[in-house]
C-alpha cells in the first residue's frame, strides 16, 4: 500500500466522512473552486458539488456563526481556518456561543474548526502561532493536536463524528514532510488517547504536533550516550490522557514537557502542574519545561530558529534531567 503525506490523510479522513454522512458539509474561505490555502479540500466540488462545498467571505467570526447554526440544525460543518492564527477572529463565537451551547439548554453543536498552525516555516506572527492553550482554557471545547500521518486521518474522523465542536490543529510543517500508510478499513483513532511512540526507560517526553518528531530525533542522538527516552504523543489534548503520562512517570521517574508555543501558560504547564501534583512522588528532579520563547513568532530564519525549540534544545534538557 502506497504511503499518503499527513495532508493527504487529513483530505482523505475529510472525504470519506463525506461520502458517509450526507450531514457532513465544508465551509471557509477558498476551499471550494480553489480547494484550500493548501489543497485539502482540492477536487472536493466536483465529488460533492456546492451544496456541501462552501466558500465564505473573510468573515471569521461570521462563517464560525453560521457552522454554529448549522450544527444546531442537525448538520456537521467543518470549517476550514485559513490559518489557526485567525481563530481570534472568531473567539468570541466560538468561546462564548459555540462551546456553551450543550451546558445551557443541551443543545448538540457537532462541529470541526481545522485549519493549519505552528512554525518552523519562517511564516512570521500572523502565519506561525499555536493556540491551542486558549481553547483547551474553554469548558465545552474539544482540542486535537495530530502528529502522525495515519492519526490525522483517524482523529479527523473522530472529530467529525464528535457531538461537540472540536479544534483540530494541523502542523504545517508536517503536512507534505512526513507520510505513512494507511490502515485499511473505517480507520479511527479515539478522542483522548494518548499514544507512546517510543519505549524508554531513563526520562519521559510529553509533547504533541511537530515536537513530537523532534523528539524522536533528540532520542537517537540521546541513544548515543546510552540515554533511553520514551516519548509520549499525546494526540489529543482536550480530553487529556493523564494516566498514560502518570504511569510513563511513574516508570522513568523524570520529565520533559514540550510545545512550541510560548512559555506562559502554554499546555505544557498545565501538563507539568498535573504531574506535580498527581506523580510528585515518582519524581527523581523537577519537571521541565521546553516552549517557545514569550515573543511574537519571528520572520527571520535565524530568529524563528533560535525562537523556536530545536533538537539540539531538547537533547541538552535531558542530559541534564537525567544528571539531576
Amino acid at each position: 500500500m502506497a504511503k499518503i503525506t499527513y495532508l493527504q490523510a487529513i483530505s482523505e479522513g475529510l472525504r470519506e466522512e463525506m461520502r458517509r454522512d450526507e450531514t457532513v458539509f465544508c465551509l471557509g474561505e477558498d476551499i471550494a473552486t480553489y480547494g484550500g490555502a493548501f489543497k485539502v479540500t482540492d477536487g472536493f466540488i466536483e465529488e460533492f458539488g456546492s451544496e456541501r462545498m462552501r466558500d465564505t467571505p473573510i468573515s471569521e467570526e461570521g462563517f464560525s456563526g453560521l457552522a454554529t447554526g448549522a450544527a444546531m440544525m442537525g448538520f456537521r460543518p467543518v470549517v476550514e481556518f485559513q490559518f489557526m492564527d485567525f481563530l481570534s477572529n472568531a473567539m468570541t463565537m466560538i468561546t462564548q456561543m459555540t462551546s456553551t451551547s450543550y451546558y445551557r439548554y443541551g443543545m448538540k453543536t457537532p462541529i470541526v474548526f481545522r485549519g493549519p498552525a505552528g512554525g518552523y516555516v519562517h511564516g512570521g506572527p500572523f502565519h506561525s502561532q499555536n493556540r491551542e492553550a486558549w481553547f483547551c482554557h474553554t469548558p465545552g471545547l474539544k482540542v486535537v493536536y495530530p502528529s502522525m500521518a495515519e492519526d490525522a486521518k483517524g482523529l479527523i474522523k473522530s472529530s467529525i463524528r464528535d457531538n461537540n465542536p472540536v479544534l483540530f490543529f494541523e502542523h504545517k510543517y508536517l503536512y507534505r514532510r512526513i507520510k505513512a500508510e494507511m490502515p485499511a478499513g473505517d480507520h479511527i483513532v479515539p478522542l483522548g488517547k494518548a499514544n507512546v511512540v517510543l519505549g524508554g526507560s531513563d526520562l519521559t517526553i510529553v509533547t504533541y504536533g511537530a515536537q513530537v518528531h523532534m523528539s524522536l530525533d533528540a532520542a537517537k542522538e540521546l541513544e548515543k550516550d546510552g540515554i533511553s527516552v520514551e516519548i509520549i504523543d499525546l494526540r489529543t489534548l482536550v480530553p487529556l490522557d493523564e494516566e498514560t503520562i502518570y504511569e510513563s512517570v511513574r516508570k522513568t521517574n523524570r520529565c520533559l514537557v514540550l510545545n512550541e508555543a510560548h512559555l506562559t501558560c502554554g499546555f505544557a504547564s498545565e501538563v507539568a502542574a498535573r504531574i506535580g501534583e498527581f506523580a510528585f512522588e515518582h519524581l527523581d528532579a523537577p519537571v521541565r519545561r521546553l516552549t517557545g520563547l514569550d515573543t511574537p513568532v519571528p520572520f527571520s530564519p535565524p530568529l524563528e530558529e533560535f525562537y523556536m525549540p530545536q533538537v539540539s534544545d531538547i537533547v541538552e534538557l535531558v542530559r541534564a534531567q537525567v544528571s539531576y
